[in-house]
């Protein structure tokens, strides 16, 4: 069993990459307060775990009935994603969350925050194609009722230190300027695209293997 917990811990920590989220977090919450942020990084992670713990009873049964393969899933986000990497590049993201935080506290503000935690943070940076096909996948493999259980502990582990890197990335901010924050976001945006692009001719790949 421990080779298991192991196996899924290493599996789900590198899907999910908790360190690399840091500087995804600074460029899409960019413009906003440390109180924003850290409304934001609670409402990413447990709309996320809420996400990845379906998948992890349901799983298999859930894209079943909806008639969802994963791989159309990868195309779906990587087609998503490809947007947010435009924004970024040409700083239209940042843009518009400036202008957001510097509104009054309401009712665009509240939904606009609401926007940025579901997407791109919980989906499909956190629970992605990637990390969901990989809890189908051990969830499938637990050779036990204890091994299975503990996936659910390692999932909760991976997901509480993204909260916690969520909430460090505030500081690392305060160690950057202006200057080397515009160039990180826009860095970023070509990483995304690059990324999102991956996932999508992956996801088509599998597709075109399937239906022939």
């Amino acid at each position: 069993m421990s080779d298991f917990i192991i196996n899924a811990f290493a599996t789900l920590f590198v899907t999910i990459d908790p360190v690399g989220l840091a500087p995804m977090f600074l460029a899409v919450t960019a413009g906003l307060s440390a109180t924003e942020r850290r409304r934001v990084a609670i409402r990413a992670t447990v709309t996320a775990a809420g996400i990845l713990m379906l998948f992890y009873f349901a799983g298999q049964t859930v894209l079943n009935v909806l008639g969802i393969s994963v791989s159309a899933f990868r195309v779906a986000g990587g087609i998503l994603l490809f947007i947010i990497a435009i924004e970024m590049v040409f700083g239209k993201r940042a843009e518009r969350k400036s202008e957001t935080a510097e509104k009054a506290i309401g009712e665009h503000t509240a939904a606009d925050l609401h926007e940025v935690a579901i997407f791109p943070l919980a989906i499909p940076l956190i629970a992605g194609p990637a990390a969901i096909s990989a809890i189908i996948l051990l969830s499938g493999q637990a050779p036990d009722t204890l091994a299975y259980a503990g996936l659910g502990a390692v999932i909760v582990i991976i997901l509480a230190s993204c909260m916690l890197t969520f909430f460090l990335a505030d500081k690392i901010e305060r160690l950057m300027g202006d200057t080397a924050q515009l160039v990180i976001t826009r860095l970023l945006g070509v990483l995304l695209a690059a990324l999102s692009v991956q996932f999508i001719a992956d996801g088509i790949l599998v597709l075109v293997r399937t239906s022939s």
